[in-house]
């Protein structure tokens, strides 16, 4: 089955027109109120960066504060992570589950999926990163700085291709209930199999109007810190950085949700498909 971006598309926008309450919902619980905590109590990298970076060495100073300030916080890290993560699950098992999930219902499935997708996501991440070190360890030996530069190169295009080919993994186990992660992960290899390019082009196309309107809204908000002061503007920041990426979130959601129903082979029509 050939993957087609407009009716994933056009079922992804269907699917959120349909459910837009629940997932308000979901979403603002596991995803807004989180990015607000992160940003109130997070480190604050903006009077970080506002700093003076013209030497090295101050580069150098800020990379430390940066690493500190992220210790100190790693708590609240934690804490948002594992929201996001229940969160992701919640929000499919809302959108695609044929039971009809209530929120608590939802929220139950996003919570009995965290174990499998902390595994499955330490499985591809540990995989890719030996992959890597591999990759550039070998070229290093060569001593020749333009092998290693292909060899970097390499497993670049390598660690993309791996990502777009276990990008259903929160669907299968939200959706299809599958809890073992190595079998999550060889399901959604099968799922992408013939279409991995479509998948790609499909992720940059929403990537780059995301990032169009990432700058917009980070021109608009660096103009209402300076305006509000440090604290005022923190909060601002916040919210509207906080409902940008909760949007954000949600159509990704949606749209994996819609491109594992068609290519699990489950597309109905948009129409019909939420009666």
């Amino acid at each position: 089955m050939k993957f087609d971006m407009g009716a994933a598309w056009n079922e992804a926008v269907a699917m959120m027109a349909a459910n837009r309450e629940v997932l308000a919902i979901v979403a603002g619980i596991f995803f807004f109120l989180p990015s607000l905590l992160m940003a109130i109590f997070g480190p604050d990298l903006n009077a970080m960066m506002a700093g003076d970076m013209s030497s090295p060495e101050q580069m150098e100073r800020l990379g430390e504060e940066v690493m500190a300030a992220y210790s100190d916080s790693w708590w609240i890290i934690v804490l948002v992570t594992i929201a996001q993560m229940v969160g992701y699950i919640s929000l499919l098992a809302l959108l695609r589950d044929k039971g009809r999930p209530t929120v608590g219902e939802a929220i139950a499935m996003g919570a009995t999926g965290l174990l499998p997708s902390i595994a499955a996501y330490l499985i591809v991440t540990l995989g890719l990163s030996v992959m890597f070190v591999a990759f550039v360890a070998l070229a290093a030996l060569t001593g020749a700085a333009a092998i290693a530069a292909v060899a970097v190169l390499m497993a670049s295009v390598v660690m993309v291709y791996a990502m777009i080919k276990f990008s259903l993994a929160a669907p299968v186990i939200a959706i299809e209930k599958v809890v073992n992660p190595i079998a999550v992960l060889k399901r959604s290899w099968t799922l992408t199999k013939g279409n991995s390019f479509r998948i790609l082009l499909f992720f940059v196309l929403i990537m780059i109007v995301y990032m169009v309107i990432s700058i917009v809204a980070g021109l608009v908000l660096t103009g209402l810190v300076a305006a509000l002061g440090s604290e005022a503007g923190k909060l601002v920041q916040g919210v509207i950085g906080g409902l940008l990426g909760t949007a954000a979130t949600v159509v990704v959601v949606a749209v994996l949700a819609a491109t594992h129903r068609q290519l699990s082979g489950a597309s109905a029509s948009v129409s019909g498909a939420f009666d």
